[in-house]
C-alpha cells in the first residue's frame, strides 16, 4: 500500500504534536534561541518532509566507502524498517526514545519514523559526544555512534543507568570499549546496516548472558553470499532488489553471519590474503589510540601491510617497544612492515574513518 499523507502525530519531549503542529514547527517554541542549532534545523526540514504529500523522501549517504550520495527512499518502506525494529525490541506506546543523532542522516530519521509509528516520546537532545550530559530521566530505547558511547564512559559513565536499550551503529564496537560494556546494566546492541537498507537489517547482542558473536536479522530478511564470500540481503519489504555488499561474512544460516571484513580491504601480501580488521582485533589490545591496518606498494611482496596511528605526541622508543609486542601477537604475513603517524584521521561527516583519504595523505609524505 502506497505511503499517503494522514493525521500524523508525533510526542516530543512530553508534548504531542500533529500535522499541522509538526509542519510549522511548533516544537521549536521551547527551544528559545534565537538561532535554531543545525540539528534542530535538519530535524525540522525532515519532519516537513515526511508529513507532505510525497511518497518518498531523498537521503545523504555517509560516504564512508564511497562518495557520499543522495538516494530516493520509500516512505512506505522507511515504515516497514521502523516496524520491524519495534518489534524486534518491543516498542510500547509512551516509551521513551533519545533522538541523540542528526536527521541530516537515515539514522536520525529512523528514529524520528519510529516514534512516530510506535508512539515512542522522542526525547530531543543536541548530538554532540556526549549526548546524555544533562539526561536525569530513564531512557527506553536510544541510538548512538562508537564515539559516542566512548565519550559517555569517559565523562558520565554512571549515565548508562538510564538508558534500558541501546543500540550502537555508524562504526565498529573495538575490544576496549566492548569490554567496558559488559561493566553496564544498558542491554547493549551492534546493528549492521547502511542508507540502502533504511539502517539496521541484523542486530548482535553485545553484553549480558545472551551476548552473541552473530548477526541475527530483523524479521522478513533472508541472508546469503556471492562468489567473492561477501553478503548479500534479501529485504524484500526494504529493497526492490537484492543488496549485495562488500563485507565478507562467514554465514551461519539464513539468518545469522558473523562479519569478517570489507573485501576492498583485504590485502594480497606475498600471495597471502590477509583481513585488517582480523588483525586490528588482536592490535586493539595493545594499542590505545586509534588505528587502522592497510597496505602499500612493495617491489617485492607488491603489497606490504602497513600501520596508521592517529597520534600527536608518539615517539620512537615507544615505537620500538610496539614493534616488539606485534612480533609476539601476529604472524610474519600480518605483521605491519612499516608504522606510520597522523596527527587527525580524515572522516566523514559521521565521524568514520575514511582510509582511503588517510593513507593517501600518509603515503604522500613517506614514499
Amino acid at each position: 500500500m502506497p505511503f499517503q499523507r494522514n493525521y500524523v502525530s508525533l510526542l516530543i519531549n512530553g508534548f504531542n504534536y500533529t500535522n499541522e503542529a509538526l509542519l510549522e514547527g511548533a516544537w521549536l517554541r521551547n527551544y528559545p534561541s534565537t538561532k535554531k542549532e543545525n540539528w534542530q534545523k535538519s530535524l525540522h526540514q525532515f519532519i516537513r518532509e515526511w508529513v507532505n504529500e510525497k511518497d518518498y523522501v531523498f537521503v545523504q549517504t555517509s560516504g564512508s566507502t564511497g562518495k557520499p550520495k543522495k538516494i530516493k527512499l520509500l516512505k512506505e518502506r522507511m515504515m516497514n524498517s521502523a516496524f520491524m525494529t519495534g518489534q524486534y525490541f518491543g516498542f510500547k506506546s509512551g516509551q521513551k526514545a533519545l533522538l541523540s543523532l542528526p536527521c541530516d542522516y537515515i539514522a536520525g530519521k529512523m528514529m524520528v519514523v519510529r516514534a512516530m509509528m510506535w508512539g515512542l516520546d522522542l526525547q530531543l537532545v543536541p548530538p554532540k559526544g556526549n549526548p546524555i550530559a544533562n539526561i536525569t530521566h530513564p531512557i527506553d530505547f536510544a541510538a548512538m555512534i562508537p564515539l559516542q558511547v566512548a565519550t559517555i564512559f569517559e565523562e558520565h559513565p554512571e549515565k548508562f543507568s538510564l538508558i534500558k536499550k541501546l543500540i550502537i551503529g555508524g562504526g565498529k564496537v573495538d575490544t576496549q570499549l566492548g569490554k567496558k560494556l559488559e561493566t553496564i546494566s544498558t542491554q547493549c546492541y551492534a546493528t549492521y546496516g547502511m542508507t540502502e537498507t533504511i539502517t539496521h537489517v541484523a542486530i548482535k547482542k553485545l553484553n549480558g548472558t545472551d551476548q552473541s558473536p552473530h548477526f541475527e536479522a530483523l524479521s522478513n530478511i533472508n541472508f546469503s553470499k556471492d562468489k567473492r564470500g561477501c553478503l548479500k540481503i534479501d529485504a524484500p519489504k526494504l529493497s526492490e532488489n537484492t543488496v549485495i555488499t562488500n563485507d565478507i561474512i562467514d554465514l551461519k544460516n539464513a539468518q545469522q553471519f558473523e562479519w569478517l571484513g570489507r573485501f576492498d580491504n583485504v590485502i594480497n601480501t606475498g600471495g597471502i590474503k590477509v583481513f585488517p580488521e582480523k588483525i586490528e582485533d588482536i592490535l586493539e589490545k595493545i594499542i590505545t589510540q586509534r588505528f587502522f591496518i592497510t597496505s602499500a606498494p612493495d617491489k617485492k611482496l607488491e603489497n606490504k601491510v602497513i600501520l596508521i596511528i592517529e597520534d600527536k605526541e608518539w615517539i620512537s622508543k615507544k615505537t620500538n617497544a610496539l614493534k616488539l609486542e606485534i612480533k609476539e601477537v601476529l604472524s610474519k604475513f600480518e605483521q605491519p612492515k612499516a608504522i606510520y603517524f597522523v596527527d587527525k584521521f580524515e572522516e566523514t561527516p559521521t565521524k568514520k574513518i575514511q582510509r582511503n583519504r588517510t593513507k593517501k595523505k600518509v603515503l604522500k609524505f613517506n614514499l
